[in-house]
This record gives C-alpha cells, structure tokens and sequence, in this order.
C-alpha cells in the first residue's frame, strides 16, 4: 500500500463583489422614488361643477356671448344677437351689464379692418371681460 501524499485539487472560490451591486439597488431605490408622482385621491378631489337642486336650465342660460364684426350696407357693425352697435361707445355700454364669467366671443367675417376687430377686444377687456376669444370666420 502506499501511503502517499494524494494530490489535494485546489478549488477556487470565487468572490462576488456586492457593494457594486448594492449601489445600483439603492440608485435604482432613489430614481422610483423621486419619479412617483404623489397625486390626490379622484375621491377627494372637489368637484368643480356645482347643481342646485332647485335651479332649472333654460336655453337661454347656454346661449354665447358672441360679437359679430361685419359689414352691413358698407359699414362696419359690431352684433350681439340681434342688437347692432355701429360706434364702439355703444358697444362698451352694452358690454358693461353682460356677466363676465362665460367670457366673450369676437368673430369677425372677411373683409373687415384689423382696426375693428381690435377695437371690440379692447372694449371687452376694458368693460371686465378676463376670457375674450377672437374667432375669424373663414370662407
């Protein structure tokens, strides 16, 4: 029998390097949490059209405040509805007991100087209008 010396087989253990891949949990921790984006619950976000259960509608409370600036017989007119206003004095003295909530609307047709649409705009800014809307009506 011979006792010799068996030849031991080395076996290496390899070492896996954590702290790189603690590093990358933690960054890939701090990116989701600075991207989520905290938002209020639907349910207690207040809702921001009010009903009145005793409030009836009439058509008459969806009708626009528009003003139409147009030509009629070679002059320029300015028309809310049915009423027309050829100075932009009138105009203003009527925008003044309008509610200024809805906001207002300036269609002007083809044809019709820069100067009178820009004249109704300012007269629905200086009467308290804060949304005034300047619609071109195309061909």
């Amino acid at each position: 029998m011979n006792f010799s010396k068996a030849k031991h087989t080395s076996t290496k253990h390899s070492a896996l390097n954590l702290s790189s891949m603690i590093d990358v949990t933690f960054l890939l921790l701090i990116y989701f949490i600075v991207t989520t984006v905290i938002a209020t619950p639907e349910e207690l976000l207040k809702v921001a059209l009010k009903v009145e259960q005793s409030s009836t509608v009439t058509v008459d409370d969806f009708e626009p405040q528009i003003i139409l600036v147009t030509s009629i017989n070679n002059q320029y007119v300015y028309q809310m509805g049915d009423r027309s206003f050829t100075d932009r004095i009138q105009l203003a003295q009527f925008l003044e007991v309008l509610p200024k909530e809805p906001g207002v609307i300036v269609r002007v047709t083809n044809f019709v100087p820069v100067s009178f649409a820009v004249a109704a705009i300012q007269e629905a800014r200086n009467s308290g209008f804060e949304k005034v809307t300047y619609v071109p009506v195309l061909p």
